[in-house]
């Protein structure tokens, strides 16, 4: 992956007074559900277990609501080492994000 902007396709573009405003979207990669006892034991280079492996789907949530899937990559070029998501899968966001 080249670009880590994502950008839709300039049909799917919507016209709205909203559209340049930014929105925080959240990736999820896994949760944890360690008991507190073990929490606290937790130091640096402690390894908590989620229940995702590497190279399953990670979630793009705004809010709360669920709106795509997607595989992590490593950007390449300028941009080396860092994260982007490859979406998959993207819900149809046409109905408003209730």
């Amino acid at each position: 992956m080249t670009d880590a902007t994502a950008r839709a396709p300039e049909s799917a573009e919507i016209a709205s007074p909203f559209s340049g405003v930014p929105i925080e979207i959240t990736v999820c990669v896994g949760r944890a559900r360690p008991l507190i006892r073990d929490l606290l034991k937790l130091g640096k280079d402690a390894v908590l277990l989620l229940d995702r492996r590497v190279d399953d789907p990670v979630e793009l949530y705004i809010g709360e609501r669920l709106i795509a899937r997607g595989q992590l990559e490593e950007v390449e070029g300028e941009a080396t080492g860092q994260l982007a998501v490859r979406l998959t899968e993207v819900a149809d966001l046409r109905g408003g994000l209730s």
